[in-house]
């Protein structure tokens, strides 16, 4: 089967679906309709523009070009998971142990995989390794900003009754244990939906495209039950690295709560 290939007549007619939500905001008076504009040109320029240097790196095929690539969108990816909690720890915590966590969930998951189940030849060539780094990037990113936003928010609700059972002689780690326990789960459960919905409720984007683009289906189910799994896995470990590490910069050697350390 040949693939479907599009032309740009095709994408300005998907585009008046979004030309119906402009006019529905203006009839509702929702005031999205400047922010649909907005959001609308700058996903295809910046769909565009990653489009042509893709195809400038995959024809270079240089290991550390890949690697830069690479670099930047986990450094993308950690200015992103430091954003969107509310609370920050100080001195750019946030973006330290987002970079930390991500970077280590997603290069486990992409190299799992890389090396055992899809293994291209070399296993780091750059049309694999980036669109599936890219791939786990996005989830193990929302898993971490959830962990983080969670217990950053919760280590201060939660004060008194961390402080009270350090005064009963409890450790830090047992005092605060139920807050991680927490944060990890709010982390993990976007992924868990997605497994629990896909096939019955919903096709994934990678299975869609996939059949969409010409391969059988059998097969686009298998690749789509691969990345499932990585990434579940990738966003259980960047959860767990996440809460542990901001964990650690709010407390000290004595086992008090250093809420200080917040901005």
């Amino acid at each position: 089967m040949n693939p479907i290939v599009l032309t740009p007549r095709d994408l300005a007619v998907a585009a008046i679906l979004l030309l119906v939500d402009a006019a529905l905001s203006v009839a509702l008076r929702l005031g999205l309709t400047r922010a649909l504009g907005i959001a609308a040109v700058r996903m295809v320029l910046q769909l565009l523009f990653i489009g042509y240097v893709l195809q400038r790196v995959f024809a270079i095929a240089s290991p550390w070009l890949t690697l830069g690539v690479l670099l930047l969108m986990t450094a993308v990816a950690a200015r992103e998971v430091a954003a969107r909690p509310e609370r920050k720890l100080r001195r750019y915590g946030n973006e330290a142990v987002g970079l930390i966590a991500v970077g280590f969930a997603t290069a486990i998951a992409s190299i799992l995989a890389l090396t055992t189940a899809l293994r291209p030849a070399p296993w780091y060539d750059a049309r694999y390794a980036i669109p599936l780094a890219g791939i786990v990037l996005g989830n193990v990113l929302n898993a971490a900003s959830l962990a983080l936003d969670h217990l950053l928010g919760g280590v201060v609700r939660e004060k008194p009754a961390i402080e009270a059972q350090l005064c009963l002689g409890a450790t830090i780690g047992q005092a605060m244990a139920p807050l991680r326990r927490a944060a990890v789960r709010r982390g993990m459960l976007p992924v868990i939906n997605q497994m629990s919905a896909a096939g019955l409720v919903t096709l994934p984007g990678i299975m869609t495209g996939q059949i969409l683009a010409g391969l059988d289906p059998i097969q686009a189910v298998k690749y789509q039950i691969l990345l499932m799994f990585l990434l579940s896995g990738g966003s259980g470990l960047s959860a767990v690295a996440i809460v542990y590490l901001a964990g650690h910069r709010l407390t000290d050697a004595r086992h008090r709560l250093r809420l200080d350390r917040l901005a």
